[in-house]
């Protein structure tokens, strides 16, 4: 008989529970974002309802990216508009999830000390990590194809709650179109503006202003620096100027 439960050991009971926080967190806030349900929590370790799939692939974008807008937008509506990226946001039992902006600057300043991002490249995402105090405020779940399962009906699944951030609206759809692009190679740019549009659609339904291609290629470039260290293992084989849409093309697409 097949195993109906997938089991996930975790090395730290702090990073076990952290783990069923931001479970039942996205579970609350984020409907109707599909997770697999947590059958059990046992020492060191966390049974979650076995979910048959496949990995997310380019064909899947559009229907993460519904997703992923549909989610991003609830979680605002429910929780997030208290939020600011400056600031952790309080979670039930003493628990928060991470600003957006001091573990970016952070991990930054260890990609230039590492040699792999120059004082200029940094400067150029500085504005993004200074928002505005009343930027709206989505999450970050670290949306690559290997976090999504794709279900025999088409449906995607978001695994891996582990590391949740707070973040700019578009960051985690930009971390899905920077994985694919430098996992399998130059993706066609209206992959992109189509996965964009879908993502909007439901910001748009809930008031909420769309993101623009500007801002998605702002944070695409910040996932390029923040991805470096893992280039040429895990997957990511192709460095992102070598396959990073212009925004002149994009544009051309509109």
């Amino acid at each position: 008989m097949s195993p109906v439960t997938f089991t996930k050991p975790y090395a730290t009971r702090e990073g076990l529970e952290q783990a069923v926080t931001h479970h039942a967190w996205l579970t609350e806030h984020a409907h109707p974002l599909r997770l697999p349900p947590i059958m059990g929590v046992r020492a060191g370790h966390i049974d979650f309802a076995l979910i048959k799939g496949r990995h997310a692939e380019l064909v899947d974008v559009p229907t993460v990216a519904a997703a992923l807008g549909q989610a991003h937008a609830a979680a605002w509506a429910s929780d997030l508009h208290r939020a600011r990226l400056t600031a952790a946001h309080p979670l039930p039992g003493g628990r928060e999830l991470a600003d957006f902006v001091s573990p970016r600057v952070a991990a930054l300043r260890r990609r230039h000390e590492a040699g792999l991002a120059t004082r200029d490249e940094l400067a150029a995402l500085q504005p993004l990590l200074e928002p505005a105090p009343a930027a709206p405020v989505a999450f970050y779940k670290d949306t690559n194809p290997r976090n999504v399962l794709i279900t025999a009906s088409g449906e995607p699944v978001m695994v891996d709650f582990d590391d949740l951030t707070l973040a700019p609206f578009g960051y985690d759809l930009a971390k899905l179109l920077v994985t694919l692009a430098m996992t399998h190679g130059l993706i066609p740019p209206e992959a992109l503006t189509t996965a964009l549009a879908g993502y909007n659609q439901p910001l748009a339904d809930a008031g909420l202003m769309p993101v623009s291609l500007t801002q998605f290629l702002g944070h695409a470039d910040l996932h390029h620096l923040l991805t470096l260290p893992y280039l040429g293992r895990g997957g990511y084989r192709h460095p992102w100027p070598t396959v990073r849409p212009t925004l002149d093309t994009l544009e051309d697409l509109r």
